[in-house]
Order: C-alpha cells, then structure tokens, then sequence
C-alpha cells in the first residue's frame, strides 16, 4: 500500500476523520477534504502534513471538486481511491411538516454531492485502476416512515449499483458502505446501541485492503442488539 492515495470527503470529522486516522495507520497518502477548513488542518497536522493535503471543498460545486483533483495530481501525482462520504442528516417532521429548505441542502449534498465527486475522480482512477467507495446507509435498505434523508441513502445505494455496471472492466472497484446507527457529530445526544465511528473506519479499510481481483460490492454494518 505504500504511496496509495486516497480521497475522503466529509473528512474533517466522524467516519470521514476516523477513516482518515486508520487509511494513514496503513500508509496512505491522503487528500482530505471538507468544508470546515479548521477540523482539517488539525487533522493534517495530527497525521503528519507531510501526507496529507487538506482542501475545503463543498461537493456540490464542481469547480471545488476540480481543483481538489488538480492539487491531489500535483502533489501525489495519482489517485488510487475516493471514499465519497460526505453527507447531510435529516430534520424531523416527515414529508407532512420537515424543514423543505433543509430537504434541499440534504438532497444536494447526498446525491448530486456524490455524483459530482466521481465524475470529478474517475478519470484519475480510470488511469490507476483504483476504487471508489461511497457512504450508504442501512437507511438505504429499509422503509423508515417519513424519512427524506432515507430517500436519499436509497439513491446512493442505486449510484452504486449503477456505477458498478458502468465501470464493468475498466478494473475499478465500487463499494457501499452501509453503516447502521454511527454515534457521529450527526446527533445532538449519543445515540444508545450505536457503531463508532471507527468501527466503519475498519469497514473501508478492509475493502479497501483486498487484492485487485476481489471486489468487495457492500458492506452492511450494525450493533449488536443489546442483551435481553
């Protein structure tokens, strides 16, 4: 894995930042971005500045998303992952009373945010053979009354399933990553019974760890219900 770059959006924090720590454990070279510019300057100068470029960047503008590649390039001069994980949560109400403007930014930033980001990368990863892994959500598998930001998990699941079939023999890889309830910066309380969020962290890590010819497609992580 030495000299292995990888791509994170929604880096500055939660899965983003966790997956950061442990892909920097196993050697990566990374290109870490988000739009809190100050969480990732502190996570750079935590892993060392010297393997990280850290860009703010709001993924639901191209041209940020450019200029994240054209400095990843010039500095790495390769790309041979993106873990397109940034995202949004949702507001309560359901779609009888939920916050409409809200809907919006969760929208943007769910689905166009993660189409945006690959077809920003795929071309560097059309020339390194590399892998494309996206945050889903088990949310993505489920009927959760109500749930907008649901909808939104289910049109990631289907991003992935289709750009696997688009990608089918260019010898890049496509995995969801779908996590259940993740005690992230998501939520004003701690959720009870909930994944860390480094326990996803060693999700994508192992994806990311197996060799060319095995092409891991989903990995659906929840807790463990609690005792009885």
């Amino acid at each position: 894995m030495q000299h292995r770059v990888l791509v994170i959006t929604g880096a500055s924090s939660g899965i983003g930042a966790a997956t950061a720590r442990a892909a920097s454990r196993e050697g990566y070279k990374l290109v870490l971005a988000a739009r809190s510019r100050e969480k990732l300057t502190a996570l750079a100068e935590e892993l060392g500045p010297e393997n990280v470029l850290a860009m703010g960047c709001d993924v639901t503008a191209m041209e940020d998303l450019q200029a994240m590649v054209e400095q990843a390039m010039e500095r790495f001069g390769r790309i041979d992952a993106v873990f397109a994980n940034a995202g949004r949560g949702g507001s309560p109400g359901g779609f009888s009373g939920g916050d409409h403007e809200a809907w919006r930014d969760m929208i943007l930033t769910n689905i166009y945010g993660v189409g945006l980001t690959l077809q920003a990368t795929l071309p560097a990863l059309r020339r390194s053979r590399g892998h494309v892994l996206l945050t889903g959500s088990a949310a993505g598998r489920a009927t959760i009354p109500g749930s907008m930001y649901g909808a939104t998990k289910w049109a990631v699941s289907g991003i992935g399933y289709n750009l696997r079939e688009e990608l089918r023999g260019s010898g890049i890889r496509v995995t969801l990553i779908e996590p259940g309830m993740v005690d992230t910066p998501f939520f004003d309380e701690p959720p009870e019974h909930a994944l860390e969020d480094r326990d996803i962290a060693s999700a994508v890590t192992y994806a990311l760890g197996q060799p060319a010819h095995v092409d891991v497609n989903e990995i659906l992580v929840r807790p463990t219900p609690p005792l009885e």
